[in-house]
C-alpha cells in the first residue's frame, strides 16, 4: 500500500510539472547564429513564460519562442518586429525594398543577426497560434532579464 501511495505522488508531480510546463513557463536552449548578439551561438538557457500570448501581451521588440513555421518539429527563437496591422519593410538587406502590413492574427519575426537568420523574411507572417512563449531572462551563461531593446523613433519636428 505504501508503495502504490508513493507511485501516485510521482503521477501526480509528473503531471504537475507538464501542465506547468505546458501552460506557466519552461526552461529550454537558445541555439544558433539567428539571435547574436543577444544570445550565445553555443546556446543559453533561458526562461519563457507562456502567459502573455495566451493574454495578448506581446508586442514589438520582444524576444518569443514559437513553433517553425516551416518545420513543425522545431522551435525557432526571433524578436517580434511587427504586430497585426503594423507596416512593416519585408526585407531592408536588399535594394528594391518590399513593404507589406503585417496580417490580423499574425507577427512578423526577426533574428537580431540580420545577415545570418531565417526568419519572416523567409517564411512570411507568422500565425499568432504558433507563438509559444515570451522569454523574460536568461539563466546561463551571463544570468539576467531579457528586455525589449527596440527604441521608438523620435518624430524630427523641423
Amino acid at each position: 500500500m505504501n508503495v502504490l501511495r508513493k507511485v501516485g505522488y510521482i503521477i501526480q508531480f509528473g503531471c504537475f510539472v507538464h501542465l506547468f510546463n505546458k501552460y506557466v513557463g519552461e526552461i529550454t536552449f537558445c541555439l544558433g547564429p539567428s539571435m547574436l548578439p543577444t544570445f550565445n551561438m553555443v546556446g543559453d538557457l533561458v526562461v519563457l513564460e507562456h502567459l502573455s500570448p495566451q493574454l495578448k501581451r506581446v508586442d514589438v521588440g520582444d524576444v518569443v519562442v514559437c513553433v517553425s513555421p516551416t518545420n513543425p518539429g522545431r522551435a525557432v527563437c526571433k524578436r517580434i518586429l511587427g504586430m497585426p496591422g503594423d507596416y512593416i519593410c519585408a526585407d531592408p538587406t536588399v535594394l528594391e525594398r518590399r513593404y507589406l502590413t503585417v496580417p490580423k492574427g499574425h507577427v512578423w519575426l526577426g533574428g537580431d543577426n540580420i545577415s545570418n537568420s531565417t526568419d519572416s523574411r523567409v517564411y512570411g507572417p507568422v500565425p499568432y497560434a504558433l507563438v509559444k512563449g515570451r522569454v523574460f531572462a536568461r539563466l546561463w551563461p551571463q544570468p539576467g532579464w531579457i528586455r525589449n531593446g527596440l527604441v521608438p523613433l523620435q518624430k524630427d519636428d523641423s
